[in-house]
């Protein structure tokens, strides 16, 4: 490769030969060079990438409205911003995400790319920054450590709403096969026991509710948690380098950008050190996800077998199951869906442990929480949409074979219970599991009750809620 395909770029540390195509610029480069960890780059992240722009945004505009930023300036900054935001020059966003520095790398790959854009916009080469300067123009009033958790923040804003749309439609799908399922009668299981009748339709309403308690917290907690900003606190919240108005003056820009009720950080020297919203954001993803792999954990019991196992429903077959054994189908969607929701526990243990790891006035572990933030919410997004379209829309039940199960349940007593009295019940059960006979077989043996007495006590409407106790029958 010739000389030519390249410019020559200094900083403190010396001189570097930059791609002459690449708008970023010597310090992205380094960062490149340095930290080659996780192999996810920024750009995998779009709405951390556009939330960026929109921060360089808001600043310069603040900036040109106290007039420290020429019209020119300001204009191609802006034009610059806007096609970022609009999903142009992501690719030059590569910086890994596990950085050290407390993410001036990724706070410099966003200044230097909007830099070149700008230049090209004011018709200069890129890299010719005695024009528009990364650090003096773009960086303008800024310091990573406001712009930076700034833009996690209004990133993570801007992505909510999608993990709302993904749990609100899985809620939606377990609550319709909750309908569909509402006439099967099976048993109810504790401890891995027979417990009571109940029918599949509840269980399937009772998996949608669980989820939907957070989908209501979801929507209220996210905007309450991230949109107290530090923006214009600069180095370590004392607002160093800042014009007085700026503060406000940028967060008002940035909220109208985002379209998001931004406000400023009412301490913002304890804002930009302390990343408890963080830790209760990923906590909260934490427990969706913990939900679901509860949800799974059951769905794979629920179709085990088909022969030996409990056989209630069939999960959609989406591959074959084994190399050796011919017939053999696997649940693989709900074991992908486990899979991804212990990785989202051990992110959350990730950000817990950086959260706790800052210092003094800063805390230089923002690139991890970051990292594993963004990437909990993509994973639970991804895995709710798999289970929903690949999974539950297609589960079909085996209701002859769950009502078998019930009428041959010991289980059953419990309903007989307050008919036959508590010693009844007890001996008719262990009796039931020393012959191998059914229940309601040894009740009409020893005439306990009716058989009119039976019909009425063991209709399912009598055993899947709460009822008036057949009084007439007590004591029977």
């Amino acid at each position: 490769m010739s000389s030519s395909t390249f410019r020559t770029e200094k900083d403190l540390l010396g001189s570097l030969d930059v791609p002459s195509e690449a708008y970023y610029g010597i310090q992205t480069l380094r960062a490149m060079h340095n930290f080659q960890l996780s192999g996810i780059p920024l750009f995998h992240f779009p709405h951390l990438v556009s939330a960026l722009a929109m921060v360089k945004w808001a600043a310069a505009k603040a900036n040109h409205h106290l007039g420290y930023l020429s019209d020119e300036k300001h204009s191609a900054i802006i034009k610059a911003c806007k096609r970022i935001t609009q999903g142009e020059f992501h690719d030059q966003f590569l910086v890994d995400m596990i950085q050290g520095g407390a993410g001036t790398s990724t706070n410099m790959n966003a200044n230097e790319v909007i830099a070149n854009i700008a230049l090209e916009e004011l018709g200069y080469a890129k890299g010719d920054y005695h024009h528009l300067h990364p650090n003096n123009d773009v960086n303008m009033a800024q310091s990573t450590n406001d712009a930076y958790p700034t833009a996690i923040r209004v990133g993570l804003l801007l992505g909510y709403d999608h993990l709302l749309a993904s749990l609100t439609k899985l809620c939606e799908s377990f609550a319709k096969k909750g309908k569909e399922f509402a006439h099967v009668l099976k048993m109810g299981r504790t401890q891995l026991q027979d417990a009571v009748p109940m029918t599949l339709g509840q269980e399937f309403h009772a998996f949608s509710t669980t989820l939907t308690e957070d989908v209501n917290r979801i929507r209220l907690l996210i905007p309450d948690l991230l949109c107290e900003v530090n923006l214009g606190g600069t180095a370590i919240g004392t607002g160093i380098n800042a014009d007085p108005q700026y503060p406000a003056l940028a967060v008002k820009y940035l909220a109208e950008i985002s379209g998001h009720p931004l406000l400023p950080a009412r301490d913002l020297i304890e804002a930009t050190s302390d990343m408890g919203a963080f830790v209760l954001l990923s906590g909260m993803l934490k427990r969706t996800a913990v939900k679901l792999s509860k949800i799974c954990n059951d769905l794979r019991l629920l179709s085990s077998g088909p022969r030996t196992g409990i056989n209630e429903i069939n999960l959609p077959p989406r591959q074959p199951g084994s190399s050796i054994m011919p017939g053999k189908v696997n649940p693989v969607i709900p074991e992908a869906v486990n899979q991804v929701v212990f990785t989202i526990i051990g992110n959350d243990l990730a950000v817990t442990l950086a959260a706790e790891g800052g210092q003094l006035q800063l805390n230089v572990m923002e690139p991890l929480i970051a990292y594993k933030t963004f990437g909990s919410i993509t994973l639970l997004i991804r895995a709710m949409d798999m289970l929903r379209e690949l999974c539950i829309d297609g589960i079909t039940a085996n209701a002859e074979h769950c009502r078998d199960l019930v009428e041959h349940s010991i289980g059953l007593i419990t309903a007989l219970n307050p008919y036959i009295g508590y010693e009844n019940a007890t001996r008719i059960a262990r009796k039931a599991l020393e012959t191998g006979k059914g229940v309601l077989e040894l009740v009409r043996e020893e005439k306990l009750l009716s058989e009119k007495d039976l019909e009425e006590i063991l209709k399912p409407e009598n055993m899947i809620g709460p009822h008036q106790i057949l009084r007439n029958l007590i004591n029977h």
